[in-house]
């Protein structure tokens, strides 16, 4: 990665310019993380394993901040105290959520069980940058595969395809599958959890032995840099349409994925201020504003080459399973970034 610091430090001063000092920032989201957590202990026997999965992420970014927390100055050190004690509350949730989807979804719990572990969830402490020359020029119209298929490429990384199952298995029609280029949405940002999940299980030849012709030379972080700058676009679009509402669940899952993969350009200020905004306060949920639209792409039979987020579950109040755990996810990931470039003196970036 190249040397990054005046980048840096412009990020830095935007970011204080768009939404206050940098204790006023933490506390914001530190505030927000709060009250998502009181949602999960509320919850917790409702919320599905999708939207579990991104507390324990949240797990996993919270307990590395501590450890690292790079100030000591009494008001940072008031704000680690804090974030000491929302771990507590979010270990014990996570526990009795995690029982509640064993019983209710034992399958679907065994194959993805490792994802709810903090321990599996690897946090970036050095960044990179999308490249806008990596768009797409053209786009598939389609989906590029679904979610049956999916689950079972990353149950073969996992392990978990059955019972003390061999893990790290690509297959080619796995590969065919999340190597394609051109594609959009859902089907793009799970290529960029595909291998995600396969790093993070320490599958280091997921590629070996495959090649398109045409990607004869492709890395897996090269299949990254690739998936999340497309996803950057789509996020620009989301953005710049004022955000239509069937699209603000992807946009959040896009941060939160290509953030952690330690792209930071996704972790824009007033995306930030945006998602905060975004919650309501009173619930610590993230609710589906447009409701109707969504029960009916959730009940009914959808057209053709139309996806829906993955394992949807609407819950009292309108609150969005899936949403809160995508936000949840895209918030711990903007406090780990945030903390880690305060401290670029003793973190040079390489």
């Amino acid at each position: 990665m190249r040397a990054a610091g005046p980048r840096v430090a412009a990020a830095l001063l935007l970011l204080a310019a768009v939404s206050g000092t940098r204790a006023e920032v933490i506390d914001d989201i530190l505030g927000s993380l709060t009250a998502a957590v009181s949602f999960l202990e509320r919850e917790r026997e409702q919320v599905n394993l999708d939207g579990l999965v991104g507390f324990v992420a949240l797990q996993a970014v919270l307990k590395d901040a501590v450890r690292n927390w790079p100030h000591s100055d009494p008001v940072s050190w008031a704000q680690r105290a804090s974030t000491v004690a929302l771990i507590r509350r979010l270990d014990r949730s996570v526990v009795k959520a995690a029982a509640a989807v064993k019983q209710s979804d034992p399958l679907y719990f065994r194959e993805f069980e490792p994802l709810l572990s903090w321990r599996f969830w690897a946090i970036p402490h050095e960044w990179t940058s999308t490249d806008a020359s990596l768009f797409y020029s053209i786009t598939r119209k389609s989906d590029c595969f679904d979610e049956q298929s999916g689950d079972k490429c990353m149950s073969l990384l996992l392990g978990t395809w059955k019972v003390n199952g061999t893990p790290c298995i690509s297959t080619k029609s796995c590969l065919d599958i999340v190597t394609n280029f051109g594609c959009q949405d859902y089907s793009l940002s799970h290529q960029q959890l595909y291998f995600m999940i396969g790093k993070m299980k320490g599958c280091t030849s997921m590629l070996k032995g495959y090649a398109r012709a045409s990607q004869a030379n492709m890395t897996v972080r090269g299949y990254e840099r690739i998936f999340c700058s497309n996803m950057m676009k789509i996020n620009q679009d989301i953005f710049s349409e004022a955000f239509r509402e069937t699209r603000i669940d992807l946009f959040m899952e896009n941060i939160f994925f290509c953030g952690l993969a330690g792209f930071s350009d996704f972790y824009k200020p007033d995306w930030l201020q945006w998602i905060i905004r975004r919650q309501d306060k009173d619930l610590g949920c993230f609710v589906q504003d447009d409701i109707t639209t969504l029960m009916k792409l959730l009940e009914q039979p959808h057209p053709p080459h139309t996806r829906v987020k993955r394992r949807e579950k609407m819950l009292p109040d309108g609150c969005s399973s899936h949403a809160t755990a995508v936000a949840v996810g895209a918030l711990g990931g903007y406090l780990g970034f945030y903390l880690t470039e305060q401290d670029i003196t003793k973190r040079p970036l390489s």
